[in-house]
């Protein structure tokens, strides 16, 4: 190894250490790093319902028979509260004070409509305005209503064989819980998150505090220094997704990951790489700590939304597509999710894999030389 090489290797090792005291003393970073992957991801897969809970609904039963009282009777607590019996009068007053989310009316005769082959039609009044329950409780009363319907018509007469059965097999999320995916796809954000946020507050920073003209005297590149907060700054991200994985994900939640966490960690260790060369950009650009923040705000809410992870990336616009394409944030979506979520190895996702090594490295390349620019400005 030549002089160059190992002097190299010498100053990015030391500054990287320096990286670490000063997050270790800024506790504001250090506290957002904790939250980011313990707090926030347990709420993320807990503090949003995956189905149904506790709806308020109403009945008006204006048949009055066996089969009414049996769907007044499916519709039972934990999707329901008791359903409460109003009469036709008072079903617009209380959808209009806000006390029913659903009102299902059963009219006259639907037993014997029923019974007689005929299709007779239920009302079923929804609250639009909560929006949450309306789709899905509107889903969740169908359901129950056609259950009972046939259950009571099979009582009467033979039932009908369908002529094709379908079996269903639920793949990598088989209890389809909303609380795994939630989880995985916000260690998936908060990687990106962090992984920009750290490295560019750690360059600020050194411009607030004035120890970038320390840096300026002393026998470092710009090379030097910006390796040494990609690789310290990377290595504490890598550490608390990892940490985030393990204990909260898998032990707290209890989700299932398919995949081998030591391949997400050298995906995620190489998209950090990325990420990184972004937030180094960002704080080149950047003048002050708040102007970073509201330019982040910009950069991180499309490269989170139009990534894949919070929308299926191939129900966007084609042009979408084609942007989005160019950024190392849709190809690690793509693999991370291969990974944890369907147990993928490195054969399927090596076209990603070198996708994200290939748009770091442009993005590295642009970050080096904004960052010698930034500094020859400052040492003229």
């Amino acid at each position: 190894m030549s002089n160059g090489a190992r002097d190299l290797l010498r100053n990015t090792w030391h500054l990287g250490l320096k990286e670490f005291s000063s997050l270790a003393g800024d506790m504001a970073l250090m506290f957002i790093i904790v939250f980011m992957f313990s707090a926030s991801i347990y709420a993320d897969a807990r503090a949003r319902p995956e189905t149904l809970h506790r709806a308020s609904i109403a009945v008006v039963d204006e048949d009055g028979s066996q089969l009414s009282s049996r769907i007044i009777a499916a519709l039972h607590p934990p999707q329901f509260i008791t359903p409460e019996m109003v009469s036709l009068d008072d079903m617009d007053r209380g959808m209009d004070a806000g006390r029913h989310t659903f009102v299902l009316d059963i009219p006259p005769g639907f037993q014997r409509d029923v019974l007689a082959g005929r299709a007779p039609a239920l009302q079923l009044n929804v609250d639009a305005t909560r929006q949450s329950q309306a789709q899905t409780g509107a889903g969740y009363i169908q359901s129950i209503v056609g259950e009972e319907i046939r259950a009571f018509a099979q009582r009467s007469r033979p039932a009908a064989v369908p002529p094709v059965e379908l079996v269903q097999r639920t793949l990598f999320n088989p209890n389809l819980s909303n609380a795994w995916f939630s989880a995985v796809t916000a260690i998936i954000n908060n990687v990106t998150m962090l992984g920009i946020l750290l490295t560019g507050a750690a360059l600020i920073r050194e411009r607030e505090h004035g120890t970038i003209e320390h840096l300026l005297v002393m026998p470092v590149t710009p090379l030097e220094i910006m390796l040494s907060k990609v690789w310290s700054m990377g290595v504490v991200v890598l550490l608390a997704s990892s940490f985030s994985l393990q204990v909260v994900v898998k032990g707290i939640i209890g989700a299932q990951v398919a995949g081998s966490a030591v391949l997400f960690g050298l995906c995620t260790f190489l998209y950090l790489f990325a990420a990184s060369s972004i937030g180094i950009f960002m704080g080149t650009v950047a003048r002050s700590m708040p102007q970073f923040g509201l330019m982040a705000i910009l950069v991180l809410l499309p490269l989170q939304i139009l990534s894949g992870a919070m929308t299926p990336f191939e129900s966007m616009p084609g042009i979408i597509q084609a942007l989005m394409s160019l950024l190392p944030t849709t190809h690690y979506v793509a693999l991370a999710q291969a990974v944890l979520f369907r147990g993928a190895g490195l054969a399927l996702i090596w076209p990603q894999l070198a996708m994200v090594a290939v748009i770091g490295t442009v993005f590295f390349a642009l970050a080096h030389h904004r960052l010698r620019q930034t500094i020859g400005t400052m040492q003229s």
